[in-house]
């Protein structure tokens, strides 16, 4: 049911298609085609990365400056999640080694939606289970929907003494952005993807660092 869920949030929470629809659905990083199983690009529609919250491994409060310099993989998740969170995480993991030595410019940052649940401490454990590349972070019910409404995450907690009706909703897109914080593409549907291929999906993590944006994409990003 989740799965299904977040599949559906995936095509209908994000209102991208009439922006890539003026790209003509060919425009590449790479060599994968940008809407088409592979990645799709938000240059100029997508705000910078920027955000205030508390770093679980350390305890910390960090920003978006703190990962400047680096290419940011940043996703909205929980512990609990029954499907989805692990199997992107695991094909994350894969991607991480698909970089090699590449991954060690690269962060992904798994922001909780459930912070009542994912304390820092189980939070820092969880992500730590999956890749060392990998940090957790957490705020306060506000920070988190002031964030989920900058990346117009869709995103639900309906909090129940009984574990089986604890229900949490959220959309799995995996956004990606350059090391000056400006955002790139969007990885739509890893965690429903049963074979993604990595050896692109790298090409691409580390083309954004190598390229502009480009066109009116570029353009709009600019003037951000």
């Amino acid at each position: 049911m989740i799965r299904a869920l977040a599949a559906l949030l995936l095509c209908a929470g994000f209102a991208l298609t009439p922006a890539f629809a003026a790209t003509g659905g060919q425009a590449k990083l790479t060599g994968v085609p940008l809407g088409k199983g592979g990645v799709v690009e938000v240059s100029g529609l997508v705000p910078p990365l920027g955000f205030t919250m508390t770093e679980a491994e350390s305890g910390k409060t960090v920003t978006a400056r703190s990962f400047r310099g680096k290419t940011v993989l940043l996703y909205f998740g929980y512990t609990n999640c029954p499907d989805v969170c692990p199997d992107t995480l695991y094909k994350l993991h894969m991607l991480f080694r698909a970089l090699g030595p590449a991954a060690k410019k690269v962060v992904f940052l798994f922001v909780t939606i459930d912070p009542k649940r994912d304390t820092d401490a189980v939070l820092a454990k969880y992500v730590a289970l999956f890749d060392s590349h990998f940090l957790g972070l957490r705020g306060t019910p506000d920070q988190i929907y002031r964030l989920t409404r900058r990346y117009r995450v869709v995103a639900s907690v309906h909090p129940s003494p009984d574990p089986q009706k604890y229900q949490v909703v959220h959309s799995a897109l995996v956004y990606v952005f350059d090391a000056k914080g400006r955002a790139r593409f969007i990885i739509p549907d890893l965690g429903l993807t049963r074979h993604p291929d990595y050896k692109a999906l790298a090409a691409d993590i580390e083309a954004v660092n190598r390229t502009k944006p480009g066109g009116v994409l570029g353009w709009l990003a600019r003037l951000g």
